[in-house]
């Protein structure tokens, strides 16, 4: 009579390899659920976002701003002894007044500066295409030469499109200035609406966590806490990484400003401040900053040219290491812990994720969440799971 498996395996139970192969599916099998609901996730807040961005971003940033300035309030409450209202309203003055001083010495020569700018546009622009008319036969020649006409053919077809399809947008661009105008006119009304926000977060004497913690009452004490342990790590990165990063390009700014100023490049205050503030998201001012400077730098009539284009590209290095050296690890610290080139995809990819400008404010405080998040889903979750399958597999 021929064995049957229960022979082999009396009790019934499985193997080793067969355990292995049941962990291996259940693990693809949630991972790609994950990924679903994650993706699904995803397209419902950018199309929330989208929808309700003039609504939202105002909201965003004055609570960003409320969880930066709050400890200020409550050291005005319990040094000077100020009612809550009134260490708001002395925020607020302090604010006016140091905003009102730095208008008054730097609105003038900005203004004078960004209309010399704007007129000298044309100028630029038609620097660029001499130096292109100067140089695309040069770089036809070579091209035909190492690649051939044929494909040569295929890249200037490529090339003549994509000018005809930006030159077409361009047109549309300048046909839809009215909806640019009342665009300009909505984040008018949201920067005027943040105060009035701020004003109101700032009374507020609730606690999220404490809120949170009410609400949650009926979630598992390990699931709660999980939940609230990863909401004080967010609102804390949040408030670490703005508060931090808002004087890291406040200083960068000054700097660069200087430092186009002493090397003679045209427009320095106002390129030194505008880099400066686009680098509250990282890299992203000194990426934008070196496609306007440096062309300024090489065409500038008077001094300009390589010497002055090198000068300029010293002056974003040198600021870059001021930054990387000295800024960051004394101000910010490790507060994210995140390599540079993982800030960089990260800025990008919540900047495509949540649909603007918004998502890449918030990559890096949402980055440094995941990781956190994953840390603790790895260490308490995942690790749990490793060991059973082990002990199963002693057993």
């Amino acid at each position: 009579m021929p064995e049957t498996n229960s022979s082999s395996n009396p009790r019934g139970k499985l193997s080793p390899n067969q355990w292995r192969l049941i962990g291996a599916a259940l693990a693809i099998l949630s991972v790609t659920i994950i990924a679903f609901f994650i993706l699904g996730v995803f397209n419902l807040l950018r199309d929330f976002i989208a929808t309700f961005s003039d609504v939202l971003w105002p909201l965003a940033a004055a609570g960003i701003l409320a969880m930066i300035f709050r400890p200020f309030v409550v050291f005005l409450q319990r040094r000077a002894k100020f009612s809550r209202t009134w260490a708001i309203v002395t925020l607020f003055l302090v604010a006016a007044l140091f905003l009102a001083g730095v208008l008054l010495l730097v609105v003038p020569t900005v203004v004078d500066q960004t209309v010399r700018f704007i007129e000298y546009l044309p100028d630029l622009f038609q620097s660029l295409r001499t130096a292109f008319a100067e140089t695309y036969p040069k770089v036809v020649e070579f091209a035909n030469e190492k690649i051939g006409q044929e494909n040569l053919q295929r890249v200037q077809s490529f090339l003549t499109d994509s000018a005809s399809s930006l030159l077409g947008k361009s047109e549309q661009a300048i046909a839809n200035i009215g909806s640019f105008v009342s665009r300009v006119l909505a984040i008018g009304t949201g920067l005027a609406i943040i105060p009035v926000y701020l004003f109101f977060m700032l009374e507020s004497r609730r606690s999220l966590i404490r809120d949170l913690k009410k609400q949650l009452s009926f979630i598992r004490d390990d699931w709660r806490d999980d939940i609230l342990f990863l909401t004080e790590e967010f609102i804390g990165s949040v408030v670490s990484f703005f508060r931090g990063q808002i004087i890291i390009a406040f200083i960068m700014g000054v700097l660069l400003a200087l430092g186009f100023m002493i090397i003679g490049l045209n427009f320095a205050i106002i390129l030194g401040l505008a880099i400066g503030f686009l680098n509250i998201i990282p890299y992203l001012g000194s990426i934008i900053g070196l496609g306007i400077a440096l062309p300024l730098a090489y065409f500038q009539k008077d001094g300009g040219g390589t010497e002055l284009l090198l000068f300029a590209i010293g002056v974003f290095v040198a600021v870059q290491m001021i930054e990387g050296y000295l800024l960051t690890p004394r101000i910010m610290g490790k507060t994210t812990g995140l390599h540079p080139m993982v800030i960089i995809v990260a800025i990008f990819f919540w900047g495509t994720a949540l649909n603007g400008v918004l998502g890449m404010i918030l990559a890096i405080p949402l980055t440094a969440f995941f990781v956190v998040a994953w840390r603790l889903a790895k260490r308490k979750y995942f690790d749990h799971l490793r060991e059973a399958q082990s002990s199963t597999s002693e057993s």
